[in-house]
């Protein structure tokens, strides 16, 4: 494991090495399935389209459905199909980065297959790792699976119109949360609904400018 690792740092190296020489942000977004994803991208694609220039790699075990979905958007993405791997590694990454015209690129966002642990153990060479989480999961996940959420440059937590219909505590999943990062950015949003996705944009956008 520790020899697979080493290989894939030093890849992630090279990739990083890329695209802070392309000024790319690249952000690699880990959730479990069905946290909402693909409908950030739809919503952020749809808001800031206009403003910034969006590539997507869509990691999956099998299907282009998730790339489907963003077609409509007029953006480059490639579609990486991991067949049961349960994550993608820099090595895949590197590899379709040729797919893209990084000098027409400003952030490029790495829809990581559906999983909190194999994707948050081998990095990618983005500039940061993002987390989802839905309240329909349930308030545990920082506790269960703290490297995601120490590594993280910002949780989002997702559906929250939802909450009174679960047994979601956020006071149980904050307080999980301080533990492990203190610091962390922590957005309460709902896609659906577009609670809090403003807090989103204005952020996501400063660190495209940063």
């Amino acid at each position: 494991m520790k020899n697979i690792l080493d290989r894939n740092q030093n890849k992630a190296n090279e990739v990083r090495d890329l695209l802070i020489s392309k000024k790319v942000l690249m952000v690699n977004i880990i959730s479990s399935p069905g946290a909402g994803k693909t409908t950030l991208l739809e919503h952020t694609c749809e808001e800031l389209g206009n403003k910034f220039r969006i590539g997507v790699i869509e990691g999956d075990i099998t299907t282009d459905r998730d790339a489907q979905r963003l077609k409509k958007y007029n953006i480059p993405i490639v579609v990486i199909n991991t067949e049961g791997g349960c994550h993608l590694d820099s090595h895949s990454i590197s590899k379709v980065l040729d797919s893209f015209d990084l000098d027409k690129l400003d952030i490029l966002f790495v829809e990581n297959v559906g999983n909190l642990i194999c994707p948050s153990q081998f990095d990618l060479g983005e500039t940061f790792k993002l987390a989802i989480v839905s309240t329909t999961e349930g308030d545990d996940k920082p506790a269960k699976y703290p490297m995601l959420f120490r590594e993280a440059a910002a949780v989002l937590l997702n559906k929250i119109d939802l909450i009174p219909y679960t047994n979601f505590n956020y006071e149980s999943f904050r307080s999980d949360l301080g533990k492990i990062n203190s610091m962390i950015p922590l957005f309460q949003i709902s896609c659906t609904m577009g609670d809090g996705m403003e807090e989103w944009y204005e952020w996501i956008s400063k660190k495209m400018k940063d």
